[in-house]
């Protein structure tokens, strides 16, 4: 079936849309639903500190793990199944985590989230990206504020829980059955069809060899890409709070702006970041939004202050809203690659950013002090100013 629908096709179009839209928002639900309530889950396994964090990282091996896999699955069961029933099972694997018996058994669940996680969140933006040519314009920076949504969505309904003392069991499973059921509605809406023409027969599957050689440059510079865009969201998760309390000497209550002005800020420019990236291009807005990355970060560590940190952070946030899908619509678009091959790759990619931004930060930030680790936040932002140039000006085909 062909990307390009028929005029007499748009209901079908928008109801395709809202469908990827309800994956985005139910993949972001259903584990930011356990974060407010792994307190309880850590104090009824009795376990400290070190054992919830080593059960916890086993949720990004297993998205390493399964990542690869995520092409050969979709072109098996195409794109709108693999992402629709794999929902069902993360809601599953969720609820396994919250009633899991022993730390082993929530390790395994965490695994089986975190691989299913994976393979979802490569289904879903593959689909998108399918919609997003039929429309001919910019679509998927909206499913990804989407997301956003979700997650403080997530972290709401958890919190409203825990403080209602509502049941773990009880409250995961209904949030599970609940989405499930909902993840299963999208599947009738999303588009019919394989995802792709047949491919060409010089196309190469993962793992192959042949025109993988001939666009490894430009995945290779995505990949870069991906990797800034994880450093970026990385520093305010994991860092903002840190920094205004030992850089800054801020208290507890305001130590957490940092991460939520980012968010506020990306959220924001995800939502509107479709009509920015259909005015000016993927290429222009993702380097003009590294130049603002850099700009902002190294307005945060150049004048130390409450005011200065959060408008750097706001800004970083800001200018790295729309990097990982312009990288995700790149890579998909890759020539000579079978469906999915270049999109799982970088995905890939961007979880290893994920897993290595910490350590590298912390590291450096122990030999010299947080506001040096952070200046890897400034040179993400310059670098996708550097590599920003491999993206397609414009997403229109026409």
């Amino acid at each position: 079936m062909s990307d390009t629908l028929p005029a007499a096709a748009p209901p079908r179009l928008r109801a395709a849309r809202t469908a990827v839209a309800a994956c985005f928002f139910i993949n972001a639900v259903l584990y930011a639903d356990l974060v407010p309530r792994l307190p309880e889950i850590k104090d009824r396994l009795d376990l400290t500190n070190a054992s919830l964090g080593a059960a916890l990282a086993a949720l990004p091996l297993g998205a390493l793990v399964s990542a690869l896999a995520s092409a050969a699955l979709m072109r098996r069961f195409g794109s709108a199944r693999v992402a629709s029933f794999g929902l069902v099972a993360l809601a599953a694997a969720v609820w396994g985590a919250a009633v899991a018996p022993s730390w082993w058994l929530l390790a395994g669940a965490l695994f089986v989230a975190g691989a299913l996680d994976a393979v979802v969140d490569v289904a879903q933006n593959a689909h998108g990206l399918r919609v997003q040519r039929a429309y001919d314009r910019s679509i998927l920076n909206g499913f990804h504020g989407i997301w956003s949504i979700g997650a403080v969505t997530g972290g709401l309904i958890g919190s409203a829980a825990a403080g209602l003392g509502v049941p773990l069991g009880l409250h995961l499973g209904v949030v599970a059955g609940v989405f499930a059921v909902l993840a299963l509605v999208t599947y009738r809406s999303m588009l019919p069809g394989p995802d792709q023409d047949e491919p060409a027969a010089d196309a190469v599957p993962l793992g192959g060899s042949g025109a993988l050689r001939a666009v490894l440059p430009a995945l290779a510079a995505l990949g870069v890409l991906a990797v800034c865009g994880a450093f970026v969201e990385d520093a305010g998760s994991s860092w903002s709070a840190l920094y205004l309390r030992g850089e800054i000497g801020t208290g507890a209550a305001t130590a957490g702006l940092g991460f939520v002005a980012l968010s506020v800020a990306m959220t924001v420019g995800r939502l509107t970041g479709d009509r920015v990236v259909d005015r000016f291009g993927q290429r222009r807005v993702a380097r003009v939004g590294g130049a603002v990355v850099a700009a902002g970060m190294g307005l945060a560590l150049a004048v130390p202050s409450l005011p200065t940190t959060l408008v750097g952070f706001g800004l970083a946030g800001l200018g790295v809203a729309t990097l990982v899908p312009a990288v995700y619509a790149a890579a998909d678009d890759l020539p000579g690659l079978r469906h999915g091959v270049g999109l799982t790759l970088v995905n890939w990619l961007l979880r290893i950013g994920f897993l290595a931004s910490p350590p590298l930060v912390g590291a450096i930030a122990d030999a010299s002090s947080l506001r040096v680790g952070l200046l890897l936040v400034v040179a993400a932002g310059l670098a996708t100013v550097v590599f920003g140039r491999v993206l397609r000006a414009t997403v229109s085909r026409n």
